[in-house]
């Protein structure tokens, strides 16, 4: 099944290479291109793309906006937007990340990765990029409150919090199923229960989570 983008920048060169790598990939190509933050919005409401690569800083809407138009918590059936932008160390864009977004990755990430970004956000597998996701998350939860989010009404289990370590971690499934020994079906459960008990909606707020709440830490986690 192919995999419809629609791409979301200000810059005309950046949207012409993004999209030359892209269709050029098997099974993924470009449906669309928005200038602007407005255009993105309307676009991905109009054609419903499978992701939506949108930049941070874009005029008339920025990355958040869009971000929370088309992905965000009042969103009835929203759509997955990966933020790709030359910052990586920037809390805007740990706010993107926070209203929805399903990924971040670097401009100059290169072809392979930006690609893989894709696959990814399709699949449901919102921490990608996981060395610069990780980093990021990392660094901005060392800036914030051990107490910045509730405790759950439901305390996780043992073996969620596990679940939830690796994910901060930037694994994927069948990487935590590896590392946990247990099948990738549980896994999937086990996701599932943690994002229900915390109330967040993918993986990148479950890692988000789990750094805010110090499970995870230190510089090669």
């Amino acid at each position: 099944m192919t995999i419809r983008v629609l791409i979301a920048d200000d810059q005309a060169m950046v949207r012409s290479g993004l999209r030359h790598i892209l269709d050029a990939q098997p099974g993924i190509t470009v449906v669309g291109e928005a200038a602007d933050g407005a255009e993105a919005v309307a676009l991905g409401r109009e054609l419903r793309p499978d992701v939506c690569l949108v930049d941070i800083r874009m005029p008339r809407l920025d990355g958040l906006e869009v971000t929370r138009a088309l992905a965000g918590p009042q969103v009835r059936d929203p759509l997955r937007v990966v933020i790709v932008t030359t910052f990586d160390h920037d809390e805007y864009v740990y706010g993107a990340l926070r209203a929805g977004a399903a990924g971040f990755l670097l401009k100059d990430a290169g072809p392979a990765l930006l690609a893989e970004a894709v696959r990814a956000a399709a699949a449901g597998d919102a921490l990608i990029s996981p060395s610069v996701t990780v980093r990021l998350l990392r660094d901005l939860a060392a800036a914030r409150a051990p107490a910045a989010r509730p405790a759950p009404a439901v305390p996780l289990s043992g073996r969620e919090i596990e679940v939830a370590r690796t994910i901060a971690r930037g694994r994927t499934n069948r990487e935590i199923a590896a590392e946990l020994v247990i099948s990738l079906s549980t896994v999937k459960t086990h996701v599932a229960a943690i994002q229900a008990k915390l109330g967040v909606r993918n993986r990148v707020e479950i890692a988000a989570w789990a750094w805010e709440s110090r499970l995870v830490g230190g510089a090669g986690a």
